[in-house]
């Protein structure tokens, strides 16, 4: 159960294609952004679609399969961590992140999915 305290899974298109970066060391990391979004029925009875933007991250083999497999505007399903970081941009102002590690990633596009694409 321990897993459970920081677990974020969720479901959604890739924004962009994916950002490879590979350090001196070796490591990979990928970065990247997915789309999520959902519809309700506000109380006027009017259909609302609301997209909410993830940033993810992710490492190592991970981070290979995401570069050489998912593309911008694939439909995948990830499981992953959810971080807080800051930093001082170039200005000397402290910006503020959140982030999702992602650990799990499984494409849920479909052969005629993709052949549409």
């Amino acid at each position: 159960m321990k897993n459970l305290a920081n677990h974020v899974q969720l479901i959604g298109n890739l924004g962009a294609a994916p950002e490879l970066k590979t350090f001196e060391s070796g490591k990979k990391m990928v970065s990247f952004t997915l789309a999520t979004s959902e519809s309700y029925t506000n109380q006027q009875g009017q259909k609302v679609d609301e997209t909410q933007w993830h940033r993810l991250v992710a490492w190592g083999k991970t981070a290979e399969f995401i570069n050489n497999y998912l593309d911008k505007g694939h439909r995948i399903a990830v499981g992953g961590k959810l971080v807080h970081r800051s930093y001082n941009d170039k200005d000397n102002q402290t910006r503020y992140i959140t982030e999702v590690i992602v650990n799990e990633v499984l494409s849920l596009n479909t052969k005629k999915a993709e052949s549409a694409a």
